[in-house]
């Protein structure tokens, strides 16, 4: 009979237990994120045509220096050009380096913040306010991409079905890659008689 708890301390257990998962502060997310990152993502979305424009003229740029990039070598100019992109991805897009860069399909939100990292649409768990389901604090990225796709010129890239994430390419440059496809397509268009 000593053995079983009393009826105070079995209380006091189970009020213990509950206070373990029954209260989560807002400002705490799974993920680490914090709210200033979510204002500079949101206004990255509302001038999505702006960051449109800006960047299909850094592509343009970044193509024209393709003979540099060669002559480098792509292999030696990742770890700079990565350094770069990491950077300034990350302030503007709270960029996760996934290597697979949709930022121009889906306007200027990047689906690797969703929680869930869904890549075609969002979940059914959307709050009726807008937020994310697994942290209620957050903008749901696939709302506010939606939002800012409407803005750009191509508004219908949205629709295109994405593929999912090739590990291999995380932590890598998607500038150098997209840069390096570019080059190689506009090569093969040049060169008569290439299959297209």
């Amino acid at each position: 009979m000593a053995d079983q708890p009393t009826k105070t301390t079995q209380a006091s257990l189970n009020k213990k237990a509950a206070t373990k998962t029954a209260y989560k502060p807002s400002g705490v997310s799974p993920t680490g994120r914090k709210a200033r990152s979510f204002a500079i993502r949101l206004w990255s979305v509302r001038h999505s045509r702006l960051l449109e424009w800006f960047y299909a003229h850094f592509a343009d740029l970044f193509l024209l220096l393709h003979p540099m990039w060669n002559a480098i070598g792509y292999q030696r100019a990742e770890a700079p050009v990565k350094f770069v992109e990491k950077h300034v991805k990350g302030f503007l897009f709270d960029c996760r380096m996934c290597g697979h860069c949709v930022l121009s399909s889906t306007g200027m939100s990047c689906p690797m913040n969703c929680p869930k990292q869904l890549r075609n649409g969002p979940c059914g768990g959307v709050r009726a306010n807008g937020k994310c389901e697994v942290e209620p604090d957050m903008p749901c990225v696939w709302v506010q991409a939606w939002s800012g796709a409407g803005q750009m010129r191509g508004r219908d890239n949205i629709l295109a079905v994405q593929t999912p994430v090739d590990q291999s390419l995380r932590e890598t440059s998607s500038w150098l890659r997209v840069t390096a496809s570019a080059a190689a397509r506009r090569e093969a268009e040049a060169t008569p008689g290439a299959p297209q």
